[in-house]
């Protein structure tokens, strides 16, 4: 780890990690090069993402921008700043000195402070998804136009579909009261306007993701126009090209549904909480922290992958993200020490999309699920918790039990990092993470709890470049004290004084030495926090028109009916059929829409089969997560194909084995709620917390026997009765049929007594 303390917080320091990429680094989400291309036109789309997170960041907070001060509102004094901005590149324009950045970053500025001042900085929540859609496609557009089109047509016809999508938006903040009053009537330029948004998000999808998405977003398209030709039970009434478009392109029951509506609040503002925290250097932090406590132990490198995997999940959420983060150390590291690289590049895309499961993040998906059943979101987090813990155990057994089946050891102490020396240097990072973790328990909102965490978070990181400049210890303290209390005057007079707080630390940075290069480090979190929007913000409107047919033909119920039919001879069999109907869709379709889809088909219907609520969603979202572990797509494991060098196939089976838990512990919540410290009718008390006790127990037995089984190992090889005795251990313990449980316990007895006692008849004869 670095000992450099004289240089910025938030210059990340890679403390000795050797990255293995590629030589033009591709995200594997969006298939982009880093950055936003050469020329003016980069740097100008550069500036408009950043002003599109800013604009975020702004409704997020919710800034009164109608407040008056000394008889001047906040909208005067911004506006005289863009004047003031504009004389400034006037002035260095006819002195001929350099003009051009400074004007490609007070065009999108100015747009940004004009959309906010018609509304007072209080957007009407539909024209905030609106604008949020549009900035999605214009940001979305110009990567196209510089990193994926050839030629000069394609580029320009990659600029128009940015600007048709930004007109778009544009279109529904001009004439949003018109809108509004003349709610279901549909105008000409309403039907252009409203197709055009249907087929913009669809190319923009397409060049993004790939073809699965659209095509299948497409086809419930094609059944509201078309479905009413269909054989009964499948037809519907019949709805006109107007109806179709006045339900998908206006109001919120098509592109600008509810997942609209939380990648613009809730998504949008933690995918910037993260971006700054990883610029603040808590990547290095959670490599330090789980070098230094697992970095000696027996396969000490997949551990490391393991534990550094599971803290990055709590700030990033994104399983591919995770797998590009941390795989470039986690993975060579693997390697070196004798991993497979197919086991390395499975542990790696495992651990990496627990994040998604992992409090108190949990990635998107969690926030729409909150949002979906109207329960606050700290019993999503309740209810994922064990789970997640049971994940982590079961990927950490995994890498023990073929670190001993393969001999291999961990990393000599003396070459590893101090745990406690690297909690005890930057234990300030983990401050912003503990707030929004109290915030969220606390009963605060998402977005609140999110707001204040990334304010700290640009806090600490200005704060502490202004900081290195201080001399004495005492100065440094009471500057920390003084700025703690500031910030904390933002519980009783608002978001005006975190506003306030960050403003000062920013022109203070610009006059300090290392601040200027702090303040571009957080105008680069600013404009990579819109880029990683992108696939997450698409993708929440085009599943729209999915959520969109459900509410305008009823759609959902004939499947409904379908599973309820099956459901109600075995309830097994129906959530083996939502099973497979997830793994399929997460074939092609992110983590997001997957669950969006399958939960709108068959979380209702596992509520009616008696499902609990939250178990049938949660049950619902982690097939969705397992979807980019499965083959033949796996997007996580093909991501850190790559970096292992290794078939992205044969990377995927390694994970599945090692994820084993992930298959197992949704089965075993359904039939024992308690698990997800779900409330079970008629136990209360300490009956209900012995029962819990019993569950959690017994699945993490179960999940210890499938480990055994899948690697073939525990004191020693196991043979083939072994692995076949174990895994039908494993097997008893999660039916939930008469006996199964006492079958499962003496098997598991039998095999433990046997392998224990083959494993000491071996150690004697070899010390004979």
């Amino acid at each position: 780890m670095s000992k450099d303390e004289t240089k910025p917080l938030a210059v990340p320091d890679i403390g000795g990690i050797h990255a293995q990429t590629p030589a033009v680094p591709v995200d594997p989400e969006h298939g982009l090069p880093p950055g936003f291309g050469a020329g003016w036109q980069g740097r100008l789309l550069f500036w408009i993402a950043i002003a599109f997170s800013l604009f975020q960041i702004a409704t997020a907070f919710n800034v009164p921008l109608d407040h008056r001060v000394a008889g001047v509102t906040l909208v005067d004094g911004l506006r005289l700043t863009m004047a003031a901005w504009l004389v400034a590149i006037l002035v260095r324009a006819a002195r001929s000195r350099p003009w051009l950045e400074m004007l490609l970053a007070f065009l999108p500025m100015l747009v940004i402070v004009e959309l906010l001042a018609r509304f007072g900085g209080s957007l009407p929540n539909q024209i905030l998804r609106t604008l949020h859609v549009g900035f999605l496609c214009l940001v979305a557009g110009g990567l196209l136009a510089q990193h994926k089109s050839h030629g000069r047509l394609a580029v320009v016809s990659a600029w128009a579909l940015a600007g048709i999508g930004l007109a778009i938006g544009l279109y529904h903040w001009v004439l949003y009261e018109e809108l509004v009053a003349r709610a279901g009537e549909v105008t000409p330029a309403d039907l252009v306007v409203g197709i055009a948004a249907i087929a913009v998000l669809f190319v923009i999808c397409w060049r993004f993701m790939g073809p699965a998405l659209p095509i299948v977003s497409g086809l419930f398209l094609a059944y509201c126009l078309f479905g009413q030709w269909l054989p009964a039970p499948l037809n519907h009434r019949g709805y006109s090209l107007e109806q179709v478009i006045e339900h998908m392109s206006f109001g919120t029951e098509g592109i600008y549904a509810t997942p609209t509506g939380v990648s613009a609040t809730f998504i949008f503002l933690f995918i910037l909480f993260g971006s700054f925290l990883e610029r603040a250097g808590m990547i290095q932090l959670f490599t330090d922290i789980a070098m230094g406590l697992f970095g000696s132990a027996r396969g000490g490198p997949a551990k490391v992958a393991v534990f550094s995997s599971g803290l990055m999940g709590t700030i990033s959420g994104s399983g591919v993200a995770n797998v590009v983060s941390t795989g470039q150390f986690t993975i060579p590291l693997m390697k070196r020490f004798g991993y497979r690289p197919a086991f390395a590049g499975g542990v790696e895309a495992t651990a990496s999309m627990g994040g998604q499961i992992m409090p108190p993040v949990m990635g998107a998906v969690a926030f729409i699920m909150a949002e979906t059943i109207d329960v606050p979101y700290a019993d999503i987090v309740q209810a994922a918790i064990v789970p997640a813990i049971l994940y982590y155990t079961a990927a950490f057994l995994a890498v023990h039990l073929e670190a001993g089946k393969r001999g291999l050891v961990g990393l000599p102490r003396e070459e590893l990092p101090s745990a406690g020396k690297a909690l005890a240097t930057k234990w300030y990072l983990v401050a912003p993470l503990a707030v929004l973790v109290y915030l969220l328990f606390s009963g605060y909102t998402p977005l609140f709890s999110g707001s204040v965490g990334l304010a700290l978070t640009v806090v600490l990181i200005l704060g502490g470049s202004l900081a290195l400049g201080i001399g004495s210890i005492a100065l440094r303290v009471l500057f920390w004290v003084g700025l703690g209390l500031l910030c904390a005057f933002f519980f009783w007079y608002g978001i005006l004084v975190m506003v306030g707080v960050v403003l000062l630390l920013v022109l203070a940075s610009l006059t300090t030495r290392g601040g200027a290069e702090t303040v571009a480090t957080c105008r680069e979190a600013l404009a990579d926090g819109a880029r990683q929007a992108i696939p997450v913000g698409v993708a929440c409107a085009v599943v729209g028109i999915v959520i969109g047919t459900m509410t305008l033909t009823g759609v959902g119920t004939i499947f409904g009916n379908a599973v309820v039919a099956v459901g109600e001879k075995s309830l097994f069999l129906a959530l083996v059929l939502t099973m497979i109907v997830s793994l399929i869709l997460g074939m092609g379709i992110p983590t997001i829409p997957n669950y969006i889809i399958t939960s709108s088909i068959a979380a209702p219907i596992l509520l009616k089969l008696g499902v609990p609520l939250i178990v049938s969603h949660m049950f619902v979202f982690y097939f969705g997560i397992m979807a980019d572990l499965t083959p033949p797509v796996a997007l996580a494991a093909f991501a850190a194909a790559p970096i292992a060098k290794e078939s992205g196939f044969k990377i995927s089976l390694q994970a599945m084995k090692i994820a084993m838990a992930g298959f197992v512990i949704p089965f075993m919540a359904v039939y024992d709620p308690a698990l997800m410290l779900q409330p079970v009718q008629g136990v209360t008390g300490v009956s209900y917390a012995l029962g819990a006790a019993y569950i959690i127990g017994k699945a993490l037995l179960a999940i210890t026997l499938w480990g055994a089984a899948t690697i073939g190992f525990l004191k020693r090889d196991m043979a083939v009765w072994e692995r076949a005795l174990a895994a039908a251990a494993a097997a008893s313990l999660v039916m939930a049929l008469p006996i199964t449980d006492e079958i499962g316990f003496g098997l598991a007895a039998l095999l433990i007594g046997v392998h224990l006692w083959r494993a000491r008849a071996t150690d004697r004869t070899a010390t004979a």
